[in-house]
């Protein structure tokens, strides 16, 4: 039985998948998080799944796309910086696509 007020919706805390992906988002220049080429690159959490954000024991894999004009080294040590803090593992960033500007996504 729960002990929740009837109507009420249980806040759940952010998993680590949404804490990465946001910090990734946060990055100037990436446009949106990338499932990989075969939508292979996501977390998958109870009835959902993160796209773009893979973590393993071994690994944290990052896939996104950058906004045209983007200096993509720059880009994917910035990616690697926000996210290290988060994770104890390697970061490893795979850039999959480039977009022009106004075609930023989420």
């Amino acid at each position: 039985m729960s002990t929740e007020p009837a109507g009420t919706d249980q806040v759940r805390p952010p998993e680590l998948a949404d804490l990465v992906a946001a910090a990734v988002r946060s990055v100037p220049g990436v446009a949106g998080l990338h499932s990989g080429s075969f939508g292979e690159a996501a977390t998958y959490l109870p009835g959902r799944r993160v796209t773009g954000v893979r973590l393993r024991e071994d690994v944290a894999e990052v896939h996104v796309t950058l906004m045209y004009g983007v200096p993509v080294l720059a880009a994917a040590e910035q990616i690697r910086a926000v996210v290290a803090p988060l994770v104890s593992t390697p970061v490893e960033v795979s850039i999959e696509d480039v977009v022009p500007g106004h075609l930023a996504y989420s």
